[in-house]
């Protein structure tokens, strides 16, 4: 992602692209396949290209229930599928296998992916049981890999789960920066499509300085401006669905009405 998109006060707006279940999930469609997955995926960046966002994540939000660890053919199938949409992109990309540091890494330099998204840091009680990632195995395995210039976005508080770590949300987001060298810092409500907590994006911005910092879940419409007003920009997928519902494909009329309200607070600011 260039230096303008990801940078203090940018206001980026990142659209998900979620791929339907992956090969090995519990609601994979056999029949349909992998060339399935691509078809939706195409017809959602369409949709998010035509509305004008700043960037596109790819992620496996359907592989429910979700894993710690990739597993060898999801890993493939991803790395497939944004492959062979990346020639449609005509905006930056980046990448998110949920809920795998390292495996984000390994997709987004297999990919040519400018950022990766992930819980690098901290240990969570969550859904999927006790979750300890290792940030510095997916740190080195960026570099191993020859992509030090990759960013590496760090989503703080994860969904489904409870911090184990009782320091201040924003001690976190400071020390995530200092001792893990995060790229950015995101900010997440507790279950995707869920608002972050105002105050805890308030703290967090105003604690970090060097690195942007993004919500992470849970921006719409009514409460942009709010987000704006403190963040350098968000991630966003639910809201830009049909109905607004996550499983749901984008919608391309609630993108461009939103995007619309983005470039007036851009223009006013």
């Amino acid at each position: 992602m260039s230096v303008e998109l990801l940078a203090k006060g940018a206001k980026t707006i990142v659209a998900m692209a979620h791929i339907g279940a992956l090969p090995g999930s519990p609601l994979y469609d056999a029949d349909g396949g992998v060339e399935k997955l691509i078809e939706g995926v195409m017809a959602d960046i369409e949709a998010l290209q035509a509305g004008g966002v700043d960037a596109i994540m790819f992620g496996n939000e359907n592989d429910r229930p979700y894993l710690l660890k990739a597993t060898s053919e999801s890993i493939a199938a991803m790395t497939a599928v944004v492959t062979a949409t990346k020639p449609a992109l005509n905006v930056p990309f980046g990448v998110n296998y949920l809920w795998d540091p390292e495996a984000s890494v390994a997709i987004g330099c297999a990919t040519g992916a400018s950022f990766v998204r992930e819980i690098f840091t901290g240990v969570f009680a969550s859904d999927m049981g006790m979750w300890v990632p290792d940030c510095a195995k997916a740190a080195r395995l960026r570099r191993d890999l020859g992509r030090p210039d990759m960013k590496m976005l760090f989503n703080i508080n994860a969904e489904f789960a409870h911090s184990l770590d009782q320091r201040p949300i924003e001690l976190r987001a400071r020390s995530a920066v200092f001792s893990s060298l995060a790229d950015a810092i995101l900010v997440s409500g507790p279950i995707t499509g869920q608002s972050a907590d105002a105050s805890d994006l308030r703290e967090v911005c105003e604690a970090i300085q060097d690195v942007p910092v993004l919500a992470n879940t849970g921006t719409n419409i009514d409460n942009i401006h709010d987000v704006l007003s403190v963040a350098d920009g968000c991630v966003i997928g639910t809201h830009f669905k049909v109905d607004g519902d996550t499983w749901n494909p984008v919608d391309a009329d609630r993108v461009k009405r939103f995007m619309d309200v983005v470039n007036a607070i851009r223009a006013a600011s």
